[in-house]
């Protein structure tokens, strides 16, 4: 008995080192991955064709100018079926080659390039005219095999030159930065045609063009494209800062001069990077090369602080740019095994991949202390290329298990009736109408890649190069004769000796599947990363300044509404100025206070002041949601809700609270519910204003109500835009308040409030997540456990990782001014804190919210019964949401 014991236990530990996954499992993973390519692009072309995109929340195509305008987002969109061509190369790679075929015919038959329509070049040259390319080839390896596309006639190519001769006028500029953004109809000509007025790019803007460019040349035997590429990477590295060879974010296509001079590996930058690296693959040039490594080496030096990659300064690169992340950086390990630096490519991704068990998906931004900083996700692949990649160059089964998560966490938040929703808050599990191209030209060439074995491949990728895109341009290009004798050079200062040095670049890419014969390696990388991620978000003990002495008045102890504090802030030079959005700002000026003692006195308690905010940032609670369940929503409508620090912890509750919502009265529930009998057993309705939350509280407790949801009074007020907001007590116990208390923003309350007018009986769900949608339509009970990912990390850890989001504060230092500043709210406590870039500064904004504070002249008494002018009417929000039903009841007929 004991050998077998030690025998199992032994079998255990080998397993928790990395278990090879069976040849079945990983064939079921692939089969799931094309089953899931299969309901994004059938519902693509069902509900969208030939729009660009699909609407994956209303079964419909987005269409430019019919949708309400997303500002730069929308550049994207020309018209010209993007998702379609986008996707043609991932047909083939996941061996749908009728499919292909039929789409190419599509293409060729619909889409047209001359649109009266302004868009972006970048992402037109990597979509669509790498998705054009990407097909060419395709198309070409396939009729070369002599059974399919034999009527091919190189169409797709002319198409893409068409489309890269509608791009070139962008680079008409004095420095050979395209501009951002051109007419395809009409080109660059000015205002008329809504180009040519812009003066800056991003880096990666106008360095992410070479690979599309020069394949363009070497297919149609043009140099015009490869020419303008590299006179444009020539410019960005001349005018790269010579001392820390990095590059900025943002540059002014005339005059060369840096916008924002902020450096890092993300967004804005990344592709510039990547391009150099695979311009010297897929062309052999190396120049390409050796700029690629110098950049590589002040990455390393400056950027690089393993596992984070923190943006810097270009002109000082010691000094942080911000203390936060975006997750397009998740690119960059992949890369460095591109590279053959695998070592810190492991530990960066090992770090991503526990901040994606935290919160199911890489929010877009999040912090050094891995809190979320921006909540969306728009299902990026960026991890999933690089779990790929080091997949190929560890053989390490770990990466096929992240794998497996990106797949489960997409199927179960983000999949939909009519495809998969872009995750508009990856806290609450609320969707976004959208999915991008990107979505099916990346995300699922990768997963499959990552799960198929060799055979089940339709070509050898080796012989391909990925473009930012996922675009398969073959290696066989570097081969074609080209001249580019032509090309004006923005080369006038003469290399060093050493950028000549050949010491100095490793001039071969590694041989990937033979860097580790030890499986043992990348694991020990790992470890430490999930313990630094596990242990994240550190508490530091308050600062108290050695041998000062207390102040009269205790920024703990401080309440906005209490005169004799008002008075002692006066007397130390501190004003206090009431906020229109309910908040409260204190304002320090040393010169008022009424003795030099006093004026210490004002400035330590701004010290305070700003300590306890930043605690009370680290203590928030995540956001909580409220979700309508009754007919017509079916749980469709997910509202994001702050929290309250007092009531029922809903996170510990595995069914949340449900029932029917009522309006109290009187609305604000600041004196003893009159409608008691409507209200007992129902969720009440209140309005934000005119007392403390807790007394709201207890007075809908006292009348029997089962929760209560607090409306901000604030019009315009939104989730969308502003931070997450948290009700704290009045000050004394709140134990006896035992029902859960959350907070809406105007427009959600707004829509919770219409429904209501509109049916009359609304039931919703108050939890931490939403849950799943799919047996709320069906007509099911609902199940008693929530939506939860990876949750034996996720509830210990977003406990403290409070989400950072949600703060609007920026801190720092206070000094010996002679003036500083802080917004706050004693009274009734916290607003989230807006993180943002931290510098010594004369000037200390610490930030709470205050409810008790308002001006009694703003109070408001009464319930708005009539609908605000500028609200969407429930007829037009729930003609989608019908849509969307209707969708899905015909999906259960067809599965039937």
């Amino acid at each position: 008995m004991p050998s077998a014991l030690f025998v199992l236990v032994l079998l255990a530990a080998l397993c928790s080192l990395g278990c090879a996954m069976s040849q079945e499992e990983k064939h079921k993973l692939k089969t799931q991955v094309v089953e899931m390519f299969d309901h994004a692009y059938q519902n693509y072309m069902d509900h969208a064709y030939p729009a660009d995109e699909l609407m994956p929340l209303t079964c419909r195509g987005r269409v430019r100018g019919l949708e309400p305008s997303r500002g730069d987002v929308d550049d994207a969109l020309g018209k010209f079926s993007l998702t379609l061509i986008d996707t043609l190369d991932t047909l083939v790679l996941l061996n749908k080659t009728t499919e292909f075929e039929a789409a190419v015919r599509r293409v060729l038959t619909d889409v047209r390039l001359d649109n009266d329509i302004v868009v972006s070049v970048f992402e037109t040259n990597i979509r669509v005219l790498g998705g054009l390319l990407g097909g060419h080839s395709m198309a070409v390896m396939l009729k070369e095999e002599g059974q399919h596309m034999q009527w091919y006639r190189d169409e797709l190519l002319h198409m893409a030159k068409d489309l890269g001769l509608r791009l070139l006028p962008a680079f008409n500029t004095s420095s050979g930065l395209p501009y951002p953004r051109v007419n395809l109809k009409y080109g660059v000509r000015g205002p008329e045609t809504r180009t040519g007025t812009e003066t800056d790019t991003c880096t990666a803007c106008a360095g992410t063009i070479i690979l599309e460019f020069a394949a363009l040349s070497r297919f149609s035997g043009d140099p015009v494209f490869e020419m303008h590429a590299r006179r444009a990477l020539d410019f960005l590295w001349e005018k790269r800062q010579r001392n820390s060879n990095l590059v900025g974010t943002t540059i002014n296509i005339h005059s060369g001069e840096w916008v924002r001079r902020d450096s890092g590996v993300g967004a804005g930058i990344d592709s510039y990077y990547e391009y150099l690296l695979k311009a010297y693959v897929l062309l052999g040039d190396d120049q390409f090369l050796q700029r690629f490594n110098i950049h590589y080496a002040s990455i390393m030096k400056y950027i690089s602080q393993p596992p984070l990659l923190l943006d810097v300064h270009i002109h000082k690169p010691l000094l942080p740019a911000r203390t936060w992340m975006d997750s397009l950086l998740a690119f960059f390990p992949g890369l460095q095994v591109l590279k053959g630096d695998i070592r810190p490519a492991i530990e960066t991704h090992e770090m991503l991949y526990q901040v994606t068990k935290k919160h199911n998906f890489l929010p877009e931004a999040f912090t050094t202390d891995f809190r979320v900083h921006w909540a969306q996700h728009p299902l990026r692949p960026e991890f999933a290329e690089s779990t790929y990649f080091l997949y190929k160059a560890t053989g390490d089964p770990y990466y096929l298990e992240a794998g497996r998560t990106i797949l489960d966490n997409l199927n179960r938040f983000a999949r939909v009736p009519c495809g998969f929703a872009a995750m508009k808050d990856v806290r609450t599990g609320s969707h976004e109408d959208r999915m991008d191209s990107f979505f099916l030209a990346e995300m699922f060439k990768y997963l499959f890649l990552l799960f198929a074995d060799v055979e089940d491949l339709p070509f050898d990728v080796e012989d391909y190069v990925f473009t930012t895109e996922a675009h398969l341009l073959p290696l066989s290009l570097s081969t074609v004769a080209l001249s580019l004798s032509s090309v004006p050079s923005n080369r006038t200062i003469p290399q060093t000796e050493e950028e000549l040095d050949d010491s100095n670049f490793d001039w071969t890419c590694p041989n990937t599947r033979l860097l580790f014969p030890d499986p043992a390696f990348p694991r020990n990388l790992r470890e430490p990363i999930r313990s630094v991620v596990d242990k994240s978000c550190p508490r530091p003990a308050p600062y108290r300044e050695p041998g000062m002495g207390a102040p009269p008045l205790r920024a703990q102890d401080f309440m906005a509404n209490n005169p004799e504090h008002l008075e002692l802030l006066k007397r130390m030079g501190v004003s206090l100025i009431h906020l229109k959005d309910g908040r409260v700002q204190l304002v320090q000026h040393a010169t008022q206070a009424v003795s030099p003692i006093a004026a210490e006195d004002g400035i330590r308690f701004m010290q305070e002041m700003m300590e306890l905010s930043s605690q009370q940032q680290k203590e928030q609670l995540p956001p909580r949601a409220i979700q309508i369940v009754s007919h017509p929503f079916f749980g469709r409508v997910v509202l994001t809700a702050g929290p309250a620090q007092f009531g029922m912890d809903l996170s510990k509750s595995s069914t949340g609270v449900r029932g029917f919502v009522t309006v109290a009265e009187p609305y604000t529930g600041c004196s003893e519910i009159t409608n008691s009998e409507y209200v007992r057993g129902h969720i009440a309705l209140l309005q934000r204003g005119q007392c403390m939350f807790a007394e709201k509280a207890r007075h809908i407790q006292k009348a029997g109500a089962i929760g209560g949801v607090v409306v901000d009074d604030n019009e315009g007020s939104s989730s969308d835009t502003a931070p997450l907001f948290q009700m704290a007590g009045d000050g004394r116990s709140t134990e006896d308040i035992t029902l859960p208390l959350l907070f809406l923003f105007h427009k959600e309350g707004n829509i919770l409030l219409e429904a209501l007018k509109e049916y009359r009986e609304v039931e919703v769900l108050l939890s931490d997540k939403a849950r799943d949608r799919a047996t709320i339509i069906k007509g099911k009970a609902l199940p008693g456990s929530l939506i939860e990912g990876s949750a034996d990390v996720v509830h210990e850890a977003e406990k403290d990782c409070r989400t950072e989001a949600t703060t609007p504060t920026s801190f720092a230092p206070v000094g010996q001014s002679q003036s500083s500043t802080a917004e706050t709210d004693k009274s009734e406590a916290v607003s989230s804190q807006e993180s943002s870039d931290t510098s010594p500064a004369r000037e200390v904004n610490p930030t709470a919210s205050s409810d008790q504070a308002k001006d009694d002249s703003e109070k408001k008494a009464a319930p708005k019964n009539d609908a605000d002018s500028n609200s969407q009417s429930v007829d037009e929000m729930l003609a989608d949401w019908r849509e969307d039903l209707e969708a899905f009841r015909q999906m259960e007929k067809d599965e039937l």
